[in-house]
């Protein structure tokens, strides 16, 4: 299993805006971080609404007036944390018409905040696509518990047919006869495999507990104290 810090090391971040004073800070102050995301950045004039496709993190900084809300509009809030940083009346524009998008200032140590924030959201996206992957297994190892009587009683029909025609090999032409030992070996193999099924509830939740903690262990509160 590779580890928080592994993750955090190829997660994206796209930067948009049209002062590159305000994305060089925020690379520099990455750059002092242990671990830099993959950073992207794009002026408002080439922005599109697939521009942040596979970006879990956006942070919109200064730009051409009457630009923030429609880029704003065009981020798909369900699968991207976005963090908005201007001047007193892009934060108020910003919080009137989208009050669950934090927007900051850029007062002493906004840089700080920004890349604060930044890493918290890059955490809480990665454990968010864990949780997903894991949930989709334990859907998957449910649904294979749930078929493996029947997949059980079929392959025990296979298996004992093909003991039947291997017991006499005279019944079955030499012709069909490798293929009736081929039948027979991979019926066993699978049922091999079926019988590991009976320690997958025990991995299930294992998973779905450490899945829980990992989401309990996330901080909730971070985002309002920063």
């Amino acid at each position: 299993m590779k580890s928080r810090s592994e993750n955090l090391i190829r997660s994206r971040v796209v930067i948009v805006s049209d002062d590159r004073e305000f994305a060089r800070a925020l690379m520099a102050r990455w750059q002092a971080e242990r671990h830099v995301p993959e950073i992207t950045l794009t002026p408002s004039d080439v922005w599109t609404a697939a521009s942040a496709i596979g970006y879990p993190l956006v942070i919109v900084g200064p730009m051409r007036p009457g630009k923030i809300l429609g880029i704003l509009r065009a981020v798909d809030h369900a699968t991207a944390a976005v963090y908005v940083v201007g001047d007193e009346a892009c934060v108020a524009a910003v919080r009137t018409e989208y009050p669950e998008v934090p927007a900051l200032t850029q007062r002493t140590g906004w840089v700080d905040t920004v890349v604060l924030l930044a890493n918290e959201g890059l955490r809480r996206a990665e454990a968010s696509a864990r949780a997903e992957r894991a949930e989709r297994i334990v859907m998957l190892g449910r649904y294979l518990i749930e078929m493996r009587h029947s997949i059980n009683d079929a392959l025990t029909s296979l298996i004992g047919n093909a003991d039947i025609l291997l017991a006499d090999v005279s019944r079955v032409s030499p012709r069909n006869l490798d293929q009736v030992k081929t039948i027979h070996a991979m019926a066993l193999r699978l049922n091999e495999i079926m019988q590991r099924f009976s320690s997958l509830a025990v991995e299930m939740q294992k998973a779905e507990k450490e899945s829980q903690a990992e989401t309990d262990a996330m901080s909730p509160t971070l985002l309002r104290e920063s």
